[in-house]
């Protein structure tokens, strides 16, 4: 196919620029980075023993991602909460952040009013709906945006404004330290047409080698929430079946499973997220975790970032993965937008 032919199979296919979305990511993490500073934080949020997100789907990636990259520097336990009920810690010494893109998620809903009762330490993010109102009535700090960079309107590919907004509350609250340069080099990245366009070219591949192929992504440490984002993306952009796995956990039972049933060699194709800044050890095991998969005849390819610092490789490898899951679509004649069995089951929901 000519680039001519697949452009325009990418105009007729994504009806709702999803494309554009992913192409858009720098611009919504400096929009989000810029106005969540102006946001004023009562200054007894910065006294508390734990931090709760509540979100479920697209708005509880950004939380993940947080929990990963920032698990050796924050100081007090981060716990993401994907239901209707808080664990029975919450109260007046945690910090609960409340996601919800659309601000009408049910189960979020479920997580605000138990925490207030609770005298929890609230803050939100959202784009309106009844999450908003809940937060501006109980005047409880917020952010609250229009994704005028988000032009698919998917949560899932709103991620800069719920990455970047979690990370400058939880600044604003003295509970994370992001050095300054450390974000303008990752905003830098961002808007580079090089960087980008090598990733985009990178997921190209990618995505031709995984056609009808079930996708198992692996992933360690600081990765490991851009495995769970990656995951979803291909699930809901893919209309693709894919799981993700945690190494060294993975090392102790999943290579036992790799023999049947028979069609694993012809079905499985595992994406290795590695990484050169990840602990010696965990490096040593993708070597031999690549030989067992050879030795099972089960087919791997494997991203590598290549920024110098953890954060900037989250977010390249966020950047990458997106792309990712947009040209598996691409591949499936699909429009990447539409989550027709989630709409549906939604709607059975309300109905019963």
């Amino acid at each position: 196919m000519t680039n001519q032919n697949f452009t325009q199979k990418i105009k007729k296919l994504d009806k709702s620029n999803l494309l554009g979305s992913i192409e858009l990511l720098g611009k919504q993490c400096a929009e989000a980075w810029r106005d969540v500073r102006k946001i004023k934080i009562p200054a007894n949020y910065r006294r508390v023993e734990n931090i709760v997100i509540s979100g479920m789907g697209g708005s509880a990636l950004g939380g993940h991602i947080i929990q990963s990259v920032f698990a050796d520097e924050l100081k007090v336990p981060i716990e993401i909460v994907r239901g209707y009920t808080l664990p029975a810690y919450v109260g007046p010494k945690t910090l609960l952040i409340l996601s919800s893109y659309s601000g009408n998620t049910e189960e979020t809903l479920a997580a605000a009013w138990m925490a207030q009762k609770r005298k929890a330490k609230i803050l939100g993010l959202a784009t309106g709906g009844k999450l908003t109102s809940f937060l501006k009535n109980n005047n409880y700090p917020a952010y609250i945006f229009k994704p005028a960079y988000n032009p698919s309107n998917q949560p899932r590919m709103g991620l800069g404004y719920s990455i970047m907004g979690q990370i400058g509350l939880l600044k604003q609250c003295g509970l994370l330290k992001v050095e300054e340069q450390e974000t303008t080099n990752a905003l830098k990245s961002l808007s580079d047409s090089p960087f980008i366009k090598g990733r985009e070219r990178a997921a190209q591949k990618f995505a031709a080698a995984l056609k009808n192929k079930i996708p198992a992504i692996v992933a360690s440490e600081f990765l490991l929430g851009n495995a769970h984002v990656l995951a979803n993306q291909i699930n809901e952009n893919a209309k693709c079946f894919a799981a993700y796995f945690e190494l060294p956990e993975l090392n102790h039972h999943l290579m036992e499973g790799l023999k049947n049933p028979a069609p694993n060699r012809k079905n499985l194709a595992f994406i290795l997220l590695n990484s050169s800044l990840y602990l010696p050890r965990n490096q040593k095991r993708y070597k031999i975790l690549k030989t067992v998969l050879a030795k099972n005849k089960i087919k791997f390819l494997e991203y590598r970032p290549a920024a110098k610092t953890k954060f900037q490789q989250s977010w390249e490898t966020l950047l990458f993965g997106s792309y990712l899951s947009f040209y598996m679509a691409m591949g499936y004649n699909l429009n990447p937008s539409p989550v027709p069995w989630v709409n549906f089951f939604k709607k059975e929901l309300e109905r019963n």
